[in-house]
C-alpha cells in the first residue's frame, strides 16, 4: 500500500514536471514568435519607404541601375519569405543591398541636399534605430527559448515536443564587415 502511494506520488511529480517544463518551452516560443511580430512591423514601414527612396534616386544616379535594382530585388524577396527564417536571412541580404545603396549615394553631392532624399534618410534612419531595438528583444527572446532547449532537463521535453534551437537574427555577412572596420574620421 505504501509502495502504491510511493510510485503514484512519483508518477504524479514527474508528469507535473513534465508539464511545467512544457508550459515554459512554449511561453519561450511565443515570446519569439511575438518579438518577430514586432519586426515584422518595422520591416513593413522599411519596405514600404524603400520604393520612394530608390525612385528619388532614380533622376539622380541613373549610372547606378545595378545597385537599384540589386536593392528593389532583395527588396522583393524579403517581402515574399515566407518563415521566420527565411525573413531573417532575406533582411540580411536587404540590408547587405541598403549598405551598397548608401555607399554608391555618397558619391552624389546633389542627391545629398535634396530635401525628399533627406527626409527618406531620416526616416529610414528612425526605421533602423526601431528595428535594431526589436531585433535585441526578438535575440533576447531565442537566447532564452535555446538555453531551455539546450540544457537538461528541459531538452528532453524539448526533444519530445519538437522544439529546437532557432536563428538569431543577426546583421548579416556585408553589416558585420562594415562594424569589423574602424570608422574614419575626416576633417
Amino acid at each position: 500500500m505504501i509502495a502504491g502511494i510511493v510510485i503514484g506520488a512519483v508518477v504524479l511529480i514527474l508528469i507535473l514536471w513534465f508539464v511545467s517544463l512544457y508550459n515554459t518551452l512554449q511561453r519561450l516560443e511565443t515570446n519569439r514568435e511575438q518579438a518577430f511580430a514586432d519586426i515584422d512591423v518595422q520591416l513593413k514601414q522599411r519596405h514600404d519607404l524603400i520604393p520612394q527612396l530608390v525612385a528619388t534616386v532614380k533622376g539622380y544616379a541613373q549610372q547606378e541601375e545595378k545597385v537599384l535594382t540589386q536593392v528593389t530585388q532583395a527588396r522583393a524577396r524579403a517581402m515574399s519569405a515566407g518563415t521566420v527564417n527565411e525573413k531573417i536571412a532575406a533582411e540580411a541580404a536587404l540590408a547587405g543591398a541598403m549598405s551598397q545603396f548608401s555607399m554608391q549615394m555618397e558619391a552624389y553631392p546633389d542627391l545629398k541636399s535634396n530635401t525628399n532624399f533627406l527626409q527618406l534618410q531620416n526616416e529610414m534612419s528612425d526605421i533602423e534605430n526601431k528595428l535594431s531595438a526589436v531585433r535585441r528583444f526578438f535575440n533576447s527572446a531565442t537566447k532564452a527559448l535555446n538555453v531551455k532547449t539546450k540544457t537538461f532537463p528541459s531538452n528532453i521535453v524539448a526533444r519530445m515536443a519538437k522544439i529546437s534551437e532557432e536563428p538569431f537574427f543577426d546583421l548579416g555577412v556585408v553589416k558585420r564587415e562594415e562594424l569589423d572596420e574602424a570608422p574614419k574620421v575626416e576633417f
